[in-house]
């Protein structure tokens, strides 16, 4: 696949993509180049539709260290305007960084993340939109936006109390403190923690794979559903459901699946549609 990107190196392994944060000598920190590129990658894989599953990972020593410090600066800068239009352009900068992650959210396919080393900052924010979150044993997690001065803004405070209990997810994000790959684990974080980063890879890419088996169909609607029900009653959730399947579940993949495990072979499933243009 073709994909220009200053931040990212994309890799197809069949019905797979690796997006592969690719600035090692800082520590992929998020660069301009990230958050302008993130949305726009996730954007063209999802307009290919062999793509059925992606695993997001880190090249070097680290996942990522979050935020560059560098952006800070221009930030700083913004506020020597009137204040009134320094705070509604902060508020519009703000809400363009959380779409960055909310594409993965939007994303029709599901997303791993493939964490080892730092995984701290704005990469929590990262994390805790992607689908499922792995990591090696190296791998090392803090909220530390308090230790800035300053409140997590584009995911986390919003996200991880959906994903951990919420008592666990408060001390975390008032105290800043540092937490292992065995602690994220034990706090429902991640999943699964490998012994190191060669493990965590072959790990991550056997996941991706075994999901791209299964129905694109039925796949993008559990991530739909399960967006949905994270966010609304189990009533609205159970209706939504009863209301996708009334319309999704009239496909051949059904039977297919269906028939495969009666003769205990594996089924194979068409990708979904491309969108239709107009004109």
């Amino acid at each position: 696949m073709t994909l220009e990107s200053t931040f990212f190196r994309i890799e197809r392994d069949g019905p797979v993509a690796r997006i592969v944060m690719n600035k090692p000598d800082k520590a992929n920190s998020m660069t301009p180049e990230f958050w302008g590129g993130l949305p726009r990658v996730i954007a063209a894989l999802g307009r290919d539709q062999t793509v059925r599953c992606a695993v997001i990972a880190g090249e070097g020593r680290h996942f990522s260290g979050g935020m560059d410090l560098a952006a800070f600066a221009g930030i700083a800068n913004l506020f020597r305007n009137e204040p009134g239009r320094a705070a509604f352009a902060m508020r519009e900068l703000i809400l363009s960084l959380q779409d960055a992650f909310t594409a993965i959210e939007r994303a029709r396919f599901p997303v791993i993340a493939a964490i080892h080393g730092a995984c701290i900052g704005g990469a929590i924010d990262l994390i805790t939109a992607c689908d499922i979150r792995i990591a090696s044993v190296d791998a090392y997690f803090a909220v530390e936006e308090i230790h800035i001065g300053m409140a997590a803004d584009v995911g986390t405070l919003q996200r991880l109390p959906k994903l951990i209990a919420p008592s666990v997810a408060a001390e975390l994000c008032y105290s800043g403190r540092r937490f292992d790959a065995k602690e994220a684990k034990a706090i429902g974080l991640v999943s699964a923690v490998h012994a190191n980063q060669d493990k965590l890879a072959d790990a991550a890419r056997e996941l991706a794979r075994s999901i791209a088996e299964k129905s694109p169909l039925a796949i993008a609607g559990i991530k739909r559903n399960l967006a949905y029900a994270r966010d609304h009653s189990v009533a609205d959730g159970l209706d939504y459901i009863a209301t996708w399947n009334g319309g999704m579940l009239r496909s051949e993949d059904l039977m297919a699946a269906v028939q495969a495990k009666m003769a205990k072979t594996r089924a194979t499933f068409a990708d979904l549609l491309g969108e239709p243009k107009l004109g």
